[in-house]
């Protein structure tokens, strides 16, 4: 059974991005008793390792119409929420608790030290200077709502330090929390959607989002390591071969542009990134199979390709093909590969190029083809697609429209995007948010 008892205003229980917000956000604006429980030894774990240890904190996307289009589940929903806490509102707050970030050419906004631990170390002293208590070790097991107003909360402390270092197995008590505002900001643990299962809230079942592509076998194997940009992709699913009936409305077809990098199991990049994001659903339904077709050319039609050809075989007449490409961006190894598929020699003069080897070459520049086998081997999406649906959540506050005092924030809820700085920019907002709301309640 559950000993000791205390009460709190409110309870956070998840010390991730969206927790940590929603906690400072409340504290700052007069809430007092503030707590927040994280399981793991230390809090924001997704912040040490997200942007190769960097952290990607938001993305240079001021107007909260484009903001939403770089969320695949979310989109029009978040246009309130984005309308009052954004990314130049999310810059603004860090710079004010002494966090500078800086904007890289592609968009993505870092901290000006070029490291995670400095986001950690301005949360956690923005925490500490509210007057937020954390509670590592301490993992919210269940959550009852009180005839009386608020929460009954049974926490599970972790083993002792001490004791598992001289390998015995203790068993720490659950103890015994009211609040009256509970706060879930779980990310994608199952033991946040659990609870929030048990608290009356449906939940859209998790998928991966953001994710490499892989071939078995490979043709591009040879080529891992070389980056194109721009790249056009067209993945087409086959809905009918799936684990069942497709959803109605279901796409099966999804389109992408942008960088992209040939790894030795299949491609990666952001315009692969990008497309398993939006195809996430309907990847997962048909088990990881389609065709993804690839235009090397980034976009150019077939009588730009004829001119590129043309110029060639007029100004690099006497140059061998291997060494005079249609254009200087092409990758040099890519280009002897579609040679090598044509059946091309590459010592053979630009002048000697048969019309049906370049058509062919102009064929496989516009629309190679390759069957997608699954996704890449880590297994360590940084996103989910799913959780609680936006509907049950009033997304002015975030609270709960099942259960009044339940609040939820981040990654919890059926939002996610294109890239980690998107997916932090909604945890920003979310909980910011729900301190606000919950500070004012």
């Amino acid at each position: 059974m559950p000993t000791s008892s205390e009460h709190w205003s409110l309870v956070v229980a998840g010390g991730g991005p969206a927790g940590f917000m929603a906690a400072i956000a409340a504290a700052e604006a007069g809430l007092q008793r503030v707590l927040v429980l994280e399981s793991t030894p230390e809090p924001l774990g997704k912040v040490l390792i997200s942007g190769g240890g960097r952290c990607n904190v938001t993305h240079a996307c001021w107007d909260p119409r484009e903001l939403v289009g770089s969320y695949p589940r979310g989109g029009k929903a978040l246009r309130g929420p984005f309308s009052r806490f954004a990314a130049g509102d999310a810059v603004a707050w860090f710079d004010e608790h002494g966090l500078e970030l800086v904007e890289e050419s592609d968009g993505r906004m870092f901290p000006r030290a070029n490291r995670s631990t400095a986001v950690i170390q301005c949360l956690r002293r923005a925490a500490a200077a509210a007057g937020v208590e954390l509670r590592t070790h301490c993992a919210l097991q269940a959550a009852r709502v009180r005839t009386d107003g608020g929460f009954e909360l049974e926490v599970r402390r972790g083993s002792d330090p001490g004791a598992a270092a001289s390998g015995a197995r203790v068993k720490a008590p659950a103890v015994s929390l009211t609040a009256d505002r509970l706060l879930l900001a779980t990310g994608s643990h199952p033991s946040g959607r659990r609870l929030a299962q048990s608290l009356g809230h449906g939940l859209v079942p998790p998928v991966p989002s953001l994710f490499t592509l892989a071939f078995k076998p490979n043709p591009l194997v040879a080529l891992a390591g070389v980056v194109m940009d721009p790249v056009d992709l067209e993945l087409e699913l086959d809905l009918d071969h799936g684990s069942g009936p497709p959803p109605p409305g279901m796409a099966h077809r999804f389109r992408q542009s942008g960088p992209l990098l040939i790894t030795h199991w299949g491609l990666s990049g952001p315009a692969t990134l990008r497309l398993t994001a939006f195809a996430a659903r309907a990847l997962h339904h048909c088990g990881y199979r389609g065709t993804l077709r690839v235009d090397w050319s980034g976009g150019r039609s077939q009588p730009q390709l004829e001119q590129l050809f043309a110029d060639c075989r007029r100004d690099q007449a006497r140059r061998q093909l291997s060494n005079a490409r249609p254009w200087p961006a092409l990758s040099r190894r890519l280009w002897q590969h579609l040679l090598d598929q044509q059946g091309v020699e590459p010592e053979r003069r630009w002048a000697d190029l048969g019309k049906r080897q370049q058509q062919g070459l102009i064929e496989n520049l516009r629309r190679s083809s390759y069957p997608v086998a699954g996704r890449g081997p880590f297994g360590e999406e940084f996103v989910t697609a799913g959780g609680v649906p936006l509907g049950e959540v009033n997304l002015a506050t975030m609270e709960s429209r099942l259960t009044p005092g339940l609040y939820l924030a981040g990654e919890l809820l059926d939002v996610d995007g294109i890239t980690g700085g998107f997916n932090f920019q909604h945890c920003w907002s979310s909980g910011w948010l729900a301190g606000q709301a919950i500070a004012l309640n």
